[in-house]
């Protein structure tokens, strides 16, 4: 299983008994698995089978599935509950008598639930679950859409994430580089501050050379270097296990970001800390598409 994306869009048609009916699943960037259902009144009975379906396909993301039915024949059991209309009627005439706003239209009350409900005969209970049957298969086929939609943009994902990786891994090797002159560059910077501050030759070459000593231990990002190393070697293990490794790699984006930022502060050098933001702002894109990996 290659790189899955948590976005996608997918829709399926079905059919019985003169009934047609339409699903429309989509889904977006999440923690967990998170499912919202939009069922015409009615179709609760549904809901339990139709979460299993979503959790045998997919391990993360805020899915909605929308089910949109047109009864055609199958509307003869269809009728009006008169109280509940009767409620709703009443209640929608004081909103718009207290607050001024338009009353209330008639596909809006009928959209109620429970306004309008089905009556359906004992004997026709068969009928009833094979319909039923009938638009959880148009279901699954709309969330195995979804499913295929969601690799698809996985594959795109994948490269992006490719080539982010590729430049941080090249930016932290500029950075390793950069850092192998920083103890020259402390040795410089203090010679001319005892120059500024002191007569020539006042500091003996020993006693320079264990403050440039100090300095630069202070300064060493060699281990910041090794674990941003590990890091990309990780990353890119991880972007091409074919498992479902979204937290894994949000979490890494992190360890990312907490070395570049001890990077930039142990920094004594110009040209280092030009390297350590570019790094920030290279993993800052990089968890930002993180955050749609599954």
């Amino acid at each position: 299983m290659a790189l899955v994306s948590m976005t996608g869009f997918a829709e399926s048609h079905g059919g019985r008994d003169g009934a047609q009916w339409r699903w429309e699943v989509r889904s977006v960037n999440g923690r967990g698995l998170e499912l919202r259902l939009r069922l015409p009144p009615g179709f609760d009975s549904i809901e339990p089978a139709a979460r299993t379906l979503a959790t045998g396909r997919f391990k993360r993301g805020n899915l909605q599935a929308t089910l949109t039915f047109d009864p055609g024949t199958w509307a003869r059991g269809l009728r009006i509950d008169a109280e509940a209309l009767a409620s709703a009627v009443k209640i929608a005439k004081h909103v718009a008598a207290e607050t001024g706003l338009r009353p209330a239209s008639v596909d809006g009350l009928l959209a109620l639930k429970g306004v309008i409900v089905q009556d359906e005969p004992l004997e026709d209970a068969e009928v009833h679950a094979g319909r039923d049957a009938a638009i959880l298969e148009t279901l699954a086929a709309a969330l195995d859409a979804l499913k295929k939609a969601r690799a698809n943009e996985g594959a795109k994902l994948a490269a992006v994430l490719s080539a982010q990786m590729d430049e941080i891994a090249r930016l932290t090797e500029a950075a390793g580089q950069s850092a192998a002159a920083q103890p020259a560059v402390l040795h410089d910077r203090l010679m001319q501050q005892l120059n500024e501050l002191l007569a020539p030759g006042a500091v003996s070459p020993e006693r320079l050379a264990q403050e440039v000593a100090l300095l630069a231990t202070r300064a060493d990002i060699r281990e910041e270097i090794d674990r941003l190393t590990a890091h990309v070697s990780e990353a890119k293990r991880l972007l091409v296990s074919g498992e479902a490794v979204g937290r894994r790699i949000d979490f890494l984006a992190q360890e990312f970001n907490r070395e570049a930022n001890t990077l930039c502060s142990k920094s004594s050098d110009i040209e280092l800390t030009r390297l350590g933001l570019d790094l920030k702002t290279a993993i800052d894109q990089f968890r930002e598409q993180a955050q749609n990996v599954e």
